[in-house]
Parts: structure tokens; sequence; C-alpha cells
């Protein structure tokens, strides 16, 4: 490929990453166009109710993952929707790990909660959900909070300026306990379960399901009396919902969804690596096809994903300086210097790539482990198939000798004119390590071998030659 193919490749590519970053950000905009939204103006994602008698609405928004911009948006935009529907009251059902919002954006999404026009509620759930960092101030924020059983609310980060709804703000926003009529810094506590965090005062109550919390917030005055008892067949008496009562469980939309999950910590990584391996993939091969669409939609999500996050810029650089060593040594097929560097780089970015958030060994596992197979294996293979007839340029180094670095039975690596290259051995003449060797033919960038001496013998050419004879006759008059 000449130096124009490639100027025409990368002009292309380009364009189709900036056509696709203008496709997808007029996409994604109306996920923030909607914060001042009114609800007049506001095209609500929970149902409307129609009729004489309207039920009383009670909205459960899930709130699952980084609390990211986009979340923080759809919080505030349920908050004024509910409103305008009449609803009696809100619970943000939380299991998150933490925020993305800077201080700022974090305290306007609190006063949002706890200013509400209507009772806001937030249920740590179900079992095993937990509400760390941001998402601990939003528990504290709300006028009614409970945490399942198995659930936890800790790690607090520094606010400055936290205004609490249990109380007045602390200004630091360190590990709370609760002393009279508001929350006050001091406890060296971390991390706080379902018994612990109603003592410390960051919750009311435990209730390991999402009924038992509304009848919760209910017995409290938070939200109208809204249980009956109902005497069923067995003569038991059990509570349930009145009849007027109608709860709606919203989540992010489709869209939304798909940049609020780009934006975790392990989707963000994978889809970096993905985009990246796609990339070098389209690299060797002729024109811009499926690899690249598909490397710039997972480049373009994981630029999203990776710039709501914390990260260090210097590992991204790292990992991306990673593939392009890899490059350097993909066409000739044989892990070298360049690869061994690619390796250490990409390593190294993905241990520091984040910052305060943090992620699982298991996507970073994966991701290294593919990323090794795919360039080790799969790359050269593939690279191989596609220059399997392009020998042009090579044919000097049929006749050549050298040696065998490692033993070669059928495949293995061999050293000519102080370059390894994969080889395969001629008519399945075996060679060991260190034994000299000639080259005989090329496959691609793949070198046929064969002893210098005692190579077996190819008896299709030996059917060949006497063909050959016969058709040239005898020769003189």
């Amino acid at each position: 490929m000449n130096a124009r193919q490639h100027r025409r490749r990368f002009a292309r590519l380009g364009a189709l990453i900036l056509l696709l970053s203008a496709v997808m950000g007029l996409a994604a905009a109306p996920a923030s166009a909607h914060d001042e939204s009114t609800p007049d103006s506001h095209e609500s994602d929970t149902p409307h109710i129609v009729g004489e008698e309207r039920p009383r609405l009670i909205v459960v928004v899930e709130v699952s993952g980084l609390i990211d911009p986009i979340m923080a948006s759809y919080i505030k935009r349920q908050l004024v929707s509910a409103s305008g529907l009449h609803a009696i009251g809100v619970v943000l059902q939380i299991d998150s790990a933490g925020s993305t919002l800077d201080d700022d954006e974090l305290v306007e999404l609190a006063d949002n909660v706890r200013l509400a026009h209507l009772p806001v509620g937030v249920w740590v759930g179900p079992s095993g959900a937990q509400a760390l960092g941001g998402a601990a101030h939003l528990v504290t924020s709300a006028d009614f909070a409970a945490i399942a059983p198995g659930g936890r609310i800790g790690d607090f980060t520094a606010v400055e300026g936290f205004v609490h709804a249990h109380g007045t703000g602390t200004g630091t926003g360190d590990v709370h306990s609760h002393d009279g009529d508001g929350l006050h810094s001091g406890s060296s506590v971390r991390f706080y379960d379902a018994d612990t965090a109603m003592g410390a005062g960051l919750t009311h109550s435990t209730a390991p399901v999402i009924g038992e919390f509304l009848f919760a917030m209910s017995d409290e005055g938070h939200l109208p009396p809204i249980g009956q008892n109902v005497t069923g067949d067995d003569g038991v008496v059990r509570r349930t919902p009145a009849d007027d009562v109608v709860v709606s469980f919203v989540k992010l939309p489709l869209l939304d969804g798909l940049f609020h999950t780009a934006a975790s910590p392990a989707v963000a990584y994978l889809l970096l690596l993905a985009g990246l391996s796609l990339l070098l993939l389209d690299f060797y091969t002729g024109g811009i096809g499926i690899a690249a669409l598909v490397a710039v939609a997972c480049g373009l999500l994981a630029a999203f994903g990776l710039g709501t996050l914390d990260i260090r810029p210097w590992a991204l650089a790292l990992i991306i300086a990673g593939f392009v060593a890899f490059a350097v040594d993909i066409q000739t097929g044989v892990p070298r210097f360049w690869t061994l560097v690619g390796g250490v780089a990409v390593l190294a970015g993905s241990l520091t790539l984040f910052g305060q958030h943090s992620m699982s060994w298991i996507p970073l596992l994966v991701g290294l482990v593919g990323v090794a197979v795919y360039v080790l294996s799969g790359l050269p293979s593939l690279v191989r198939t596609r220059y399997g007839t392009a020998t042009v340029g090579r044919e000097w180094l049929i006749g050549v000798e050298g040696h065998a670095v490692t033993d070669i039975d059928p495949d293995g690596t061999v050293e000519v004119h102080g370059a390894r290259w994969r080889a395969r051995v001629n008519r399945l003449t075996p060679l060991q390590a260190g034994e000299p060797l000639r080259v005989s033919g090329l496959i691609g960038v793949v070198l046929e071998v064969e002893p210098l001496e005692g190579a077996a013998v190819d008896y299709r050419e030996m059917r060949r030659r006497p063909s050959e004879e016969r058709g040239r006759g005898p020769s003189g008059p």
C-alpha cells in the first residue's frame, strides 16, 4: 500500500468519525436539554392520568450505576414531571457506587430533591444495594430514607456547602452522626449497614421491599395514608395498597440508558480496547468496512464515557501508544521488541487509567487477556490471510540461508539476515532450534524453509521433470 492510499484511508476515516460524532451528538442533546423544563412544556416519561377521579400516583425512579450528568438530568426531569402530574410522592430507588458530578452539580441535584414540591423518599434497595459517595448525599437530602437488609451507605465525599434534609449542612461532607436536630461530622465509620445507618441518622427505617418502604413513608406522615387492611381466606389480616393508589416504575429511556451505561468504568474501558483493536484490524485491510464503522461507534461511546469519568490523561495516552507499538510488529507476524513495549504500555495504562472511580479486576482481566490473544495470535493470522498472495518485494529471500530460533515442526520462528520471521518447514522436514536452513518459498509473510542437507524429496517435482523433458524432445540434429 503506497503513501497515497494511506492518505486516502485516513481522510475517509476522519470524515466518518466527524459524521458519526455529529449524528450521535444530536441524538444525545435531548438528555441535557430538559434540565430547565416546566410541567407544561415537558414531555413526561411517566404515564398521564385521565378521568374524572384521578388515582393517587407514586413515581418510583430507578437510579442505578454511577450518578452522572445523564442520570442527574433524568432525576430532575422526573421530579418536575411528577409534580405536573399531581403525584403524591416520588421515590428514588438507589443502587449506586458513587457520582461523577462535580460539587456544584451534586449540590444542585440535592437541592432539587430537598426542595421538591412533593415528598421525595430514597430507598437503598433491594437487598445488597449501596449508596456511596455522592449517592450517599442524596440519601440524606430526601424527606424520608430507608435501606434494605444487606445494603450499605457511606464513603461520603467532601462537598462544600452541602445542605441535608435532616438538618443543617456540615460544609465538609465528612461521615456524619446524628445528634438531635442535625447531622454533625465526627464519626470515623466509613460504611453503614441497615442497622447502623438508622443509629447514625442516615435513614429512618429498614425496608426489605419497596412496598414496606411506601407504607413506612406513609406512616411517618410524608405520604397520605395509602394502606388498607384486608383479611385473607386464611383469616390473616394483611396490609395492602389502597385501590386508588397507582405506583409507576420508571427508568432511563433507551438512548439515555446507552450513554449512561457507556459512562461506567468497566464498559468505557472495554469499549476503548475494542475500538482500538478494530481500528488496528482495519488498518491492515483494504478500505473502510464494517470493522471501521464498529470501531468508530465503540470509540465515540468510550470517549463519552471516559470524558464523564475521572481518568488520568497520561494513562489513556499510554494505552493508545501501546496499540501503535503493536502495529509495528503485526505485519511480520512475530512478537518482537515493539510488541513487548506495547504490552507494557497497555498494562500500565489499564492499571492506572481511573482515578476516583475504580474498576473491578474482572473487566480488567478480560480486556488484557483479550488484547493479548488478539495481538499475538488472532490479528497476525488475519493479516497473513489478507496478504496471502502478496510476495512482491520479498522474492530475494528465496535461497537465503539462516537458522531456526525455535523447533519447527511444522511451524516456528527463524532468523534470516538478522530479522525474525514466522516459518513453516517445506516438505514436512522438521528442524531443531539452532539448525541451519534455507528459504525455499513464501506464503504471504510466512517463510517456507528446509534444512541445508537432507531435505525430503518432493515427488511432485520429480514427476514434473520427466514430462517437461519429454515435451522438449530430443536436442540436436
